[in-house]
C-alpha cells in the first residue's frame, strides 16, 4: 500500500503511478517501481494528475522541477493511449 500524494488516499501499487527523482536530479515516470531515486506516488485518475499539475505537488514531494512530458504521459496512459 501506498499513499497518492494528491488525494492522500492509500492504494495498492498497481493503481498508483511512481514518478522518481534519480539521484543525478533527472525526474522521469517509473512504470516498472524499482528505478532507484527518491519517488511519489499518484493515482492513475485524471483528476489527480491535473491537480498535481496545477498545485505542482510533485514539485514540492521531489524537490525538483516535473517537466510537463511526465503529466502528459501519465494522462495518454490513463486514457488507453500509451504503453
Amino acid at each position: 500500500m501506498r499513499k497518492c500524494v494528491v488525494c492522500q488516499e492509500n492504494e495498492d501499487k498497481r493503481n498508483l503511478f511512481r514518478v522518481v527523482r534519480s539521484p543525478e536530479g533527472e525526474v522521469f515516470l517509473d512504470l516498472s517501481g524499482k528505478k532507484n531515486g527518491r519517488g511519489a506516488y499518484i493515482s492513475k485518475s485524471t483528476a489527480c494528475i491535473e491537480n498535481a499539475r496545477s498545485k505542482k505537488l510533485l514539485n514540492k514531494h521531489l524537490k525538483a522541477d516535473v517537466p510537463d512530458d511526465v503529466y502528459d504521459e501519465m494522462s495518454k496512459l490513463v486514457q488507453g493511449e500509451g504503453k
